[in-house]
């Protein structure tokens, strides 16, 4: 039983990250946790809130472990935020009127969007850009307003990512900012030239060092008068100019607040009253109030040591920023304006390649104090942890195209890394030191690179520089990698793997070349994966074409195209099912397997499918397996397209396609995602004007949500994406990489499969194409084929030399609620004295 009741006003990221790191250290149950969380979604990634367009699903947005399933001392209110606060009691009471007692309180309730006191701030189609709902109300009031103008009044971060979503819903944004530059908290007036025009070439405009004086109405829309006589008329207008910590009842309450606002903290985070804590963005810490997710993350560390008898502090904040906006990198840290004493600044603007970089060293230049990249954020990994230190070199050699770079193992040992974690470089060598040996290992152990991900190439130095070896080679047999020995296959025409190894490997191959080297095979050709001496090659489930069980016998899944099925088909399922003694179920992927076939049965049961106009399916086999979907539009009063038919389509051009790893595909209806197509490795999820494409989701141990591609396209613009999104990723994959981690390694990640995949930046567009419509055009049924070929039916036997023997070994239990397999023990032995 808990001996302590602690209550959190507030479930965002901070707040969410305040329960999480107290729970996973509270071993002894010391706290027992209510969180009062006043919007209607529990934690959600609001840093990524511009990926909510599109999609519209909250899920997609939420927290890991948001829900604190299975931890009965933890909590959840949604939707039942505090109202007032009797510190003298120790009690909080909530939206619901309930009161909650509690030991220690923590006042996590970040901040609201500032709305400038404008004339007509407060009309209709006047917005803010801060939740969900906000997006919401957004989205609600610009449908069908296609093509008109939209704008943004602020031109910061939220500004940029309120004139994106804008834009990504049909609208003409306009960015009004007040400053003489964009981005002016986080760059200079060099920098924000350059960020002006990379944004005005997307299609954007912006009006620097303009005022909004007054909204007014217009028509069906508003009327946005700027300083001067600038008249902008607009569908909605909305708000980005800033935020403010959200202090009301901490001031009702009686706890002090600073005097720009926040409630007022030490570096422990403690408020002026005994057991009170405020974190995140409504903390003024000593004064100030931080306005990013990791400062508030720190916070939120250094109260959960408090909680549990710790001395943790504050460490100050690193608001060191590294962003894509509008697919422009900007990256600034430290001291970007020379403020030091005798500071001095290294710039290097290229107007050519688009480019600007600035250093601000020291008066000696021997140390750095800050920088800031725009249009290429390159650098900022290993430049960011410099800060502070001195400079291996010259300065200017740093920002150089063709000078020198900084390897993060030259870095100090205190250099932090992963500023969303505060994860130093010590402690990722310390992991490295204790056995892990991969990305995903390091980032398990020390959660650098769980947040933004940005610190990933740091972290891949690190492994590099700590001497572990990140071979490349396939096997023993061969010095490539898959990737490689997929581009030496397509460019030699080599069609055998004897052939290959002879000229590119060494040996006879193993369990692990043989079966990629299949693959790319059949990624390359229309053969036939049993052909000559490909067969050999194949894994048991390959080599059969069957899923192998535990008792030696296989499943059959026949195909069913987006889960759909007639009746007749249905019947001939059960038909079969019933005359070969077949045990089924539905599996996951909207189909039906079939259970404990022998290996020659297997042809008798393709045989019965192929005659009712059916094929077997892939259950087995690094190829794609199923593509599910709702019903869509068709059935569904929510659907918004045919997704059932789309699914359909995918399913038929995509089977038998060979990949480095399965391939699972949903195709939804609509934002509702019943075909939860964002935990597939293609999801496609429709709206009101197309299909929306994601990529890189599955489940599975580490499971994935899949990231964006592509948005707003139509029927063949999405299928010309996906073919080329799966060719690609074909090329280029390692031997069993899922889409997920292939996008979390690739140099350049999903922005750059986006450029390869969308904006053809390689140039290869065309052989992509070309390699999908070869394979959909020589696709054949490769269960069938074997049907028509005597010399490979003779194969399907248990004993070669006994071919009419089924093996006596197999057999089945029928006594409980369902059959199931008898396993083959291991053979007894006398004792040598008996």
């Amino acid at each position: 039983m808990s001996a302590q009741s602690l209550v959190v006003i507030g479930h965002g990221m901070v707040g969410h990250r305040l329960v999480q790191n107290l729970r996973q250290r509270d071993e002894a149950d010391r706290w027992s946790v209510t969180v009062l969380c006043e919007e209607p979604w529990a934690a959600y990634d609001r840093v990524g809130l511009s990926a909510y367009v599109g999609g519209w699903e909250p899920n997609a947005l939420a927290l890991d472990g948001n829900d604190f399933a299975g931890d009965p001392l933890v909590e959840l209110r949604v939707g039942d935020g505090a109202t007032a606060v009797d510190v003298a009691a120790h009690t909080v009471v909530s939206a619901s009127g309930a009161t909650h007692p509690y030991d220690a309180l923590v006042f996590a309730t970040g901040s609201y969007a500032f709305r400038p006191p404008v004339p007509g701030a407060d009309l209709p189609g006047c917005f803010v850009y801060r939740t969900i709902g906000d997006l919401d109300a957004i989205r609600a009031a610009v449908e069908g307003r296609d093509g008109e103008r939209a704008v943004v009044v602020g031109g910061g971060l939220l500004g940029l990512e309120a004139a994106d979503a804008l834009r990504s819903l049909g609208l003409i944004p306009h960015i009004v900012e007040h400053n003489d530059r964009l981005l002016s908290a986080q760059v200079d007036a060099g920098g924000g030239a350059l960020l002006g025009r990379l944004v005005t070439d997307l299609g954007l405009h912006v009006h620097p060092g303009s005022r909004t004086d007054a909204i007014a109405p217009a028509g069906d829309g508003l009327a946005v008068h700027l300083t001067g006589e600038t008249v902008l008329d607009a569908a909605v207008v909305v708000f980005a100019t800033g935020i403010r910590p959200r202090d009301a009842v901490a001031g009702d309450a009686g706890l002090a607040l600073a005097p720009r606002g926040g409630i007022a903290t030490d570096r422990a985070m403690r408020t002026s009253v005994p057991d009170v804590y405020a974190v995140g963005e409504c903390a003024a810490v000593e004064g100030t109030c931080y306005g990013l997710v990791a400062p508030g993350y720190a916070m939120a560390d250094a109260v959960a040591d408090r909680l549990l008898g710790g001395d943790g502090e504050f460490p100050g904040a690193d608001t060191s920023t590294k962003l894509k906006l509008l697919g422009v990198d900007v990256a600034s840290f430290g001291d970007i304006h020379a403020a030091d004493d005798g500071a001095l600044e290294v710039v290097l603007s290229d107007a050519a390649k688009r480019t600007y970089a600035k250093l601000v060293v020291s008066d000696d230049a021997s140390t750095l104090l800050g920088g800031i990249l725009v249009g290429d954020a390159t650098a900022y990994t290993t430049l960011r942890p410099l800060v502070g230190s001195p400079i291996p070199g010259d300065p200017a050699a740093l920002i150089s195209p063709a000078g020198a770079t900084v390897g993060a193992g030259s870095l100090p040992d205190d250099a932090e890394i992963c500023s969303c974690n505060a994860v130093t470089k010590a402690s990722i060598c310390s992991a490295i030191a204790d056995g892990a040996c991969d990305l995903s290992t390091v980032t398990d152990r020390t959660r650098a690179g769980s947040t933004c991900g940005g610190c990933l190439p740091a972290v891949k130095q690190l492994l590099a520089s700590s001497g572990v070896t990140l071979s490349k080679a396939l096997c023993e047999h061969f010095d490539q990698s898959r990737a490689e020995l997929f581009e030496i296959v397509r460019a030699t025409r080599t069609r055998t793997f004897s052939a290959l190894i002879a000229q590119h490997g060494r040996g006879i191959g193993c369990e692990i070349c043989k079966p990629v080297v299949a693959s790319i095979l059949a990624s390359t050709s229309s053969d036939h994966i049993l052909d000559a001496e490909q067969a050999a090659l194949q894994d048991t489930n390959d080599h059969f074409l069957a899923n192998l069980q535990k008792n030696g016998t296989y499943s059959v899944v026949p195909r069913m195209p987006g889960g759909e099925c007639t009746p007749d088909q249905l019947i001939i399922i059960g038909e079969v099912a019933r005359d070969f003694g077949l045990y089924t179920k539905v599996t996951g992927g909207q189909r039906i397997d079939l259970f404990g076939a022998r290996v020659e049965q297997l042809p008798q049961i393709w045989r019965r499918l192929v005659d009712a106009g059916m094929e077997s399916g892939h259950a087995y086999g690094k190829s794609l397996r199923t593509a599910k979907s709702c019903v869509g539009s068709s059935w569904c009063r929510y659907g918004v397209q045919d997704s059932l038919s789309m699914a359909v389509r995918l399913e038929l051009r995509y089977r038998g396609l060979r990949s480095p790893h399965k391939l699972k595909l949903g195709v939804s209806g609509c934002a509702r995602e019943c075909a939860e197509a964002r935990s597939k490795d293609v999801g496609v999820i429709a709206t009101e004007t197309g299909w929306n494409l994601y990529v890189g989701g599955n489940g599975g141990q580490t499971p994935t949500h899949a990231r964006q591609l592509a948005g707003r396209l139509d029927d063949d613009a999405l299928v010309r994406c996906i073919d080329r999104f799966l060719m690609f990723y074909i090329r280029t994959a390692d031997r069993l990489q899922r889409t997920a981690r292939w996008l979390e390694e690739i140099d350049g990640g999903l922005d750059h499969v986006r450029q390869v995949v969308c904006e053809d930046s390689f140039g290869i567009a065309a052989e992509l194409d070309d390699a999908m419509e070869s394979h959909v055009a020589g696709y054949r049924d490769e269960w069938a084929a074997v049907l028509d070929d005597p010399e490979t039916l003779e194969r399907f036997v248990s004993f070669v030399n006994a071919p009419a023997e089924p093996d006596p070994t197999v057999a089945f239990d029928d006594s409980g609620p369902r059959k199931v397999p008898v396993l083959v023990g291991m053979p007894e032995f006398p004792a040598a004295n008996a």
